[in-house]
């Protein structure tokens, strides 16, 4: 095969085709929605091509048939019944008022402009504006309007954290996309994409016939890039790159279907020929870390969650489950589902390397504040712990603990095994992206953590206590229950040197106040 551009920045299909770019055919996806309804919309995190879709929606319905040459839907489309199409994207910025008003009625404008209607700027309301588009677009080609939304939850996500702004741009995001309903006889097809999935009580009020794709398996792969594509399409670009390095990095994400890639970490891959957290860099964290913090979230609780289907399925203004956050942001991913009880459960985890490894960074530069201090502070106590040198690694630990602010841990219930400060080494260690296991299982119970590094292995069992008097007791307390429940004995036949690690972290003291280790 032959190198083609690489589509990076490019969320115009029709210049996407122009160009000779690489494209991953979704046509047959599309044909398959079109075919069987009406009203779709659709979750992804940020930069999954969910612009590109609706681009290509758009040049569909307006029968741009030489863009189609060579895709499956170019021979199941009618290319001569076009459809008028209103284009409306929230990519823009929201948080002052007036501003989503403002943006409504300037692309309001610019679809009347481009059908060559005269402007109806004389009504002020932008929702009214948009019913009146329809009507007149409906008028005018005698066919129903498509509708394209892109990044709907937009104006509402820039100001979740104020949430009276919050509100007020959902209120009125409320009353637009209501006017498709009342203009259901003029419209023909709608499709709204976004990172959140909204209440469809709360924001899209009366259409009730919007279908919630997002966790349908069969349009699972409608956005991003699948193993099988990624080996056909973009095969002159794989040339010289671990193809297994290439999966840990970057596959993993699932919405009840097959993985896929996210395309801007694949794109940027093949550009710059590096293993690195473009995806992640793109965005800020920051706002899930101050939850995370508000709610005494522990870095250990992120990966492995159960999470009922709804709180998977919904993001509220006011109240917004953590789950929701960490999965419709891109943070986590479905890894599984379960029944209990006549009720459906999603098992939630880390899609890949790139998110565990850059999400704990980050977290660490949010606790500090040190900048990039914290690398040296994680390199120093894995190399501490791989020479065995236990008494300076806890040291190390210890100092580094105490320099985190106070009021983080401030929500925390240290009175877990789940430690705060258990959680933050573990975050050090995800930072550094070695190999680390959780409640690892036994025949007799589960280790709290362990870390295989340097060619040893480290069983590492967390205790908390109230008074700093019992530390020896509890360092003693977790010793033995390493012993006894076996937790180290599954990697004697590794060959590798095994490590029992107790440390016991104080309740008032905030931080480690003993750690004891001994060879198994």
């Amino acid at each position: 095969m032959r190198r083609k551009r690489l589509p990076l920045g490019l969320q115009a299909f029709g210049r996407l085709r122009q160009r000779n770019c690489y494209y991953v055919d979704k046509t047959p996806l599309i044909a398959e929605m079109v075919d069987e309804g009406d009203y779709y919309f659709l979750s992804r995190p940020r930069r999954f091509g969910k612009s590109l879709l609706l681009d290509t929606l758009w040049a569909l319905f307006e029968c741009d048939e030489p863009l189609f040459r060579g895709l499956y839907i170019h021979d199941h489309w009618d290319w001569s019944d076009p459809h008028p199409v209103i284009h409306l994207s929230f990519d823009g910025k929201h948080d002052e008022p007036g501003e989503l008003a403002g943006s409504v009625h300037v692309q309001l404008t610019h679809n009347e402009r481009r059908v060559g209607l005269e402007s109806s700027t004389g009504i002020e309301s932008g929702p009214d504006r948009l019913k009146d588009l329809i009507g007149r677009m409906h008028a005018k080609t005698g066919k129903g309007v498509v509708v394209l939304v892109d990044e709907y939850d937009k104006p509402i996500l820039d100001v979740l954290e104020d949430p009276v702004r919050a509100r007020a741009n959902r209120d009125y995001l409320r009353s637009l996309y209501g006017i498709v309903k009342g203009s259901a006889r003029q419209v023909r097809f709608m499709f709204v994409t976004g990172v959140s999935m909204f209440s469809k009580v709360r924001l899209f009020s009366g259409l009730n016939n919007l279908v919630n794709i997002s966790l349908d398996p069969r349009f699972a792969t409608v956005c991003g890039y699948t193993d099988t594509e990624l080996d056909t399409v973009f095969a002159p670009e794989l040339a010289g790159l671990d193809r297994d390095e290439v999966r840990r990095w970057y596959n993993g994400y699932s919405w009840g279907g097959e993985k896929v890639y996210n395309p801007y970490d694949v794109l940027l891959l093949f550009r710059f020929r590096a293993f690195d957290p473009h995806w992640y860099e793109t965005g800020t964290a920051d706002f899930l870390f101050r939850v995370m913090n508000e709610r005494g979230v522990s870095p250990m609780e992120v990966e492995g969650r159960l999470a009922e289907g709804d709180l998977v399925s919904t993001f509220e203004v006011d109240d917004i489950a953590t789950d929701a956050l960490l999965f419709q942001t891109g943070y986590l991913t479905i890894t599984g589902k379960e029944r209990r009880d006549q009720r459906t459960f999603y098992r939630l985890d880390y899609p890949n390397f790139e998110v565990r490894m850059s999400l704990n960074i980050g977290l660490l530069r949010h606790l500090g504040g040190r900048g990039l201090a914290f690398r040296e502070h994680t390199d120093d106590l894995c190399d501490l712990l791989v020479a065995n040198d236990f008494d300076a690694a806890g040291r190390h630990l210890k100092a580094f603990l105490a320099s985190i602010p106070y009021q983080w841990p401030a929500t925390a219930d240290l009175t877990r095994y789940e430690a705060w400060y258990a959680g933050i080494l573990y975050a050090c260690f995800r930072a550094k992206g070695v190999d680390l296991r959780l409640e690892e299982s036994t025949a007799r119970g589960r280790a709290d953590m362990v870390l295989l590094h340097g060619g040893q292995v480290f069983v590492m069992e967390f205790k908390v206590t109230e008074e700093a008097e019992k530390a020896e007791s509890a360092t003693a307390g977790a010793l033995r229950q390493l012993r006894e429940r076996g937790y180290a004995d599954k990697y004697l036949d590794t060959g590798q040197p095994v490590h029992l690690l107790a440390l016991v972290f104080g309740q008032k003291e905030r931080n480690l106040i003993s750690i004891h280790a001994e060879r198994h």
